[in-house]
């Protein structure tokens, strides 16, 4: 019995084989982007060519991290929808005017 076959579809596949396995060059490429410019994931994911689906991971994970902000929810200029738009510069992080009791 033959284990693999010369048809593409029935080919024996690795199970990560297809799948997207740069997630340590894409957060970096996506850190990088957000400390220059100001824009939402889907502006991100036009420019650097990285899916959608990966920057909302990574922005959840930065946002956990205390290093990316959410400075104005505007018209996005890829969508034409309401969006965050997101930045890592700490130099624009926007001015929380909240009072502190302490």
């Amino acid at each position: 019995m033959k284990k693999y076959s010369n048809n593409p579809i029935n080919a024996f596949q690795h199970k990560r084989q297809g799948k997207d396995k740069d997630f340590k060059a894409e957060y970096k490429v996506f850190l990088d982007y957000l400390k220059t410019c100001v824009s939402t994931c889907s502006m991100v994911a036009s420019e650097t060519g990285i899916p959608h689906k990966n920057l909302t991971r990574y922005k959840a994970k930065l946002e956990k991290q205390g290093l990316l902000w959410c400075v104005e929810k505007n018209y996005c200029k890829k969508t034409k929808r309401k969006a965050w738009y997101l930045t890592t510069n700490p130099d624009l992080i926007p001015f929380d005017n909240q009072l502190t009791l302490f």
